[in-house]
């Protein structure tokens, strides 16, 4: 018997090239302090719009959330209904002024938001009639939690296929939750790690379409070193592109075995909304004091040096800005039934699956480094443990203080909240 006719949703895709010259700085380790020295594989700027709203992603280590708003405002869509979100690979340029390196360079960072722009509109211009097909992929097994043995992860590969009318697919969605670090602080070429083997094995599958990686909560999560590992520059013969093309083909697979069925419907909606989150000085000892401790092992410790440094740069700058709340965005989307959920900064497997607790289906996708990157934002049960999410990375990320305890649970009721208006909840 045919398949029912169902009603048709429209859909659009682009991708626009931008990758950076060697020579620029490189974003993602403090310890790395050598410019880009050629591509291992391009880095890239993908969108895609559906209905009245469109997601795009840059294969970079993330975007000021200035920068996001401006690339939403130049949109033609409602800016509310536009997601900007990042690949987040440590294989990229410095994007964020003040954040995660201190070379960003302005000239490359406009067309960076020019691309973004582009691709936002050449997939609204491209939409047309379409079907959205939505899957579950098994748990490749490839995330680890970094932080404590066997502790969660969110083992969820939702996927999503957008098939033209004529038959032709114009794009495969995948995402998961595992930092893209399966490359090293020693590696200098432009590449956009795990991710980006992950694309090409959809693209290869799915010949015309574009292939999508949107990262999962990936905060606590990589593919099982600690965040100290990267501390250092030194190679390792465990994060190599070999390593990171072994990772890629294992989630590719996953994702590329997922029963796809049409979504329930072909409704398209949105939801939006804000809430401030606190900041809180985690330091104990006068920021003086700091800065000369770490000056002196610094001198002590050469290899630990470009961190350390940077650290003492933080306790000049940033450790003086005011304790001020900051704004985090939360969007919900809906594509035919499935919930989209987009989070700013690095989010932790818990507080993913807090939230998955409250949608409507398990193929609902849930992902960070949308809509700004301002750094780690722990559930409150991570504080009492420290380390470096909780008691360090904000000093490379250029924020003043760490965000104080239940800012994850803020982010959790809010999306909830969201998933509620427009139906996607339980």
């Amino acid at each position: 018997m045919p398949e029912p006719c169902r009603p048709t949703i429209l859909a659009g895709v682009a991708l626009v090239d931008v990758t950076p010259s060697e020579g620029f700085a490189m974003s993602g380790f403090a310890a790395r302090t050598a410019a880009a020295t050629g591509m291992h594989d391009p880095l890239t700027v993908r969108a895609v719009a559906v209905g009245d709203t469109a997601i795009v992603c840059a294969d970079v280590i993330g975007l000021h959330e200035v920068s996001c708003r401006r690339i939403r405002e130049r949109c033609s869509l409602q800016d509310d209904k536009v997601v900007v979100s990042s690949l987040h690979t440590h294989g990229g340029p410095v994007t964020m002024p003040g954040r995660l390196g201190d070379k960003c360079d302005v000239r490359y960072l406009s067309r960076l938001e020019d691309a973004c722009v582009e691709a936002i509109e050449t997939a609204i211009e491209s939409r047309r009639p379409a079907q959205l097909y939505s899957g579950l992929g098994t748990d490749p097994e490839v995330a680890q939690n970094r932080r404590h043995a066997k502790g969660r992860v969110d083992p969820n590969l939702p996927v999503l296929g957008i098939k033209a009318e004529n038959g032709n697919w114009l794009a495969f969605i995948a995402s998961y939750a595992c930092h893209p670090v399966a490359l090293g602080a020693d590696n200098t070429l432009w590449t956009a790690d795990y991710p980006g083997f992950v694309r090409q094995k959809l693209e290869a599958a799915y010949p015309g379409a574009i292939g999508l990686f949107l990262p999962g909560c990936a905060g606590d999560t990589n593919t099982g070193h600690r965040a100290s590992d990267s501390f250092e520059v030194g190679p390792s013969a465990r994060r190599t592109f070999e390593e990171a093309e072994r990772v890629g083909a294992l989630v590719a697979a996953s994702a590329l075995a997922a029963k796809l069925e049409r979504t329930p419907n072909a409704n398209v909606s949105c939801a939006a909304g804000s809430v401030d989150l606190e900041l809180e000085r985690r330091e104990l000892a006068p920021l003086q004091q700091l800065a000369e401790k770490w000056a002196a092992e610094s001198a002590a410790f050469p290899s630990r040096r470009a961190l350390l440094q940077s650290w003492v740069k933080w306790t000049e700058i940033a450790a003086q800005l005011p304790l001020s709340p900051w704004k985090a965005q939360v969007t919900v989307l809906n594509w035919g039934g499935i919930p989209i959920v987009a989070l700013p900064g690095e989010i932790f497997a818990e507080t993913a699956l807090d939230i998955r607790s409250g949608l409507g289906t398990h193929s609902a996708f849930v992902l960070c480094f949308c809509n700004g990157c301002p750094g780690y934002i722990p559930p409150r049960p991570e504080y009492q443990y420290g380390g470096y999410e909780v008691n360090e990375a904000h000093r490379y990320y250029g924020m003043p203080a760490t965000f104080a305890p239940g800012s994850a649970e803020r982010l959790v009721s809010l999306a909830h909240s969201l998933s509620k208006q427009i139906g996607v909840s339980k």
